[in-house]
């Protein structure tokens, strides 16, 4: 029998960090490695300014990361992943591009949602190809499920949003949902939205699309 287990933001993986990435994560870790403390930070003090907030659940190597706070330098990013090889490969991004709008912390983004950001003080959120679990039995694994879309909704700000992509047909009906299934949030397009702008086509979807596979984005807004 499986017993139930806590809603993840991950999944673990194995990988080696690389020198270049280890050396990112010694040299810019101290000013872009923002600690995992249960109580929330002053993010003004954090970011060294005042300005809208997006948080972004699980960026993998950083790739789309690193273009969005380039295109988007008046907003903060905060970002959570925990895999260190991910980590140290979107601080030598930063690094390379020059970025300051990028805070990261390493840990599970469900905990850091929980204690580290405030009712009603997030811009956006950002949740790009979350782990699928494309096995039916494991599905209940899938962290946009309805009480972890709640919390989110309840740390937008009104008028808010959350973007949300998925290449996984199953995971994105779902997700469509799941979200219109939340008092808080209303949709803006009938179903999927186009593409939203800001978001880039990561080498990884190109490949995807390039081979028949479909990618579906969501976008909800806070009531």
């Amino acid at each position: 029998m499986e017993h139930p287990r806590a809603i993840r933001s991950f999944v673990r993986r194995t990988g080696r960090t690389t020198p270049a990435q280890a050396r990112a994560l010694a040299e810019q870790g101290e000013r872009f490695l923002l600690p995992y403390r249960t109580q929330a930070p002053d993010l003004a003090a954090v970011f060294q300014r005042e300005a809208p907030t997006v948080l972004e659940i699980g960026f993998g190597m950083g790739e789309a990361t690193s273009q969005i706070a380039a295109l988007m330098p008046d907003i903060n990013f905060l970002c959570c992943e925990v895999h260190e090889p991910g980590v140290g490969a979107l601080l030598k991004r930063i690094a390379e591009q020059g970025l300051t709008n990028i805070r990261i912390v390493q840990h599970d983004a469900v905990e850091v949602l929980e204690h580290m950001v405030p009712v009603g003080r997030l811009a956006g959120v950002h949740v790009f190809f979350p782990d699928p679990w494309h096995k039916a039995r494991h599905n209940k694994r899938r962290l946009i499920q309805a009480p972890v879309v709640k919390k989110l909704a309840s740390r937008l700000r009104s008028g808010g949003y959350l973007h949300c992509a998925t290449d996984w047909e199953s995971y994105a009906l779902q997700m469509l949902e799941v979200l219109s299934a939340e008092p808080q949030l209303e949709n803006t397009a009938e179903t999927f939205a186009a593409r939203p702008h800001y978001r880039p086509l990561t080498k990884f979807e190109n490949r995807g699309l390039k081979l028949g596979h479909g990618v579906w984005d969501l976008v909800f807004r806070k009531r």
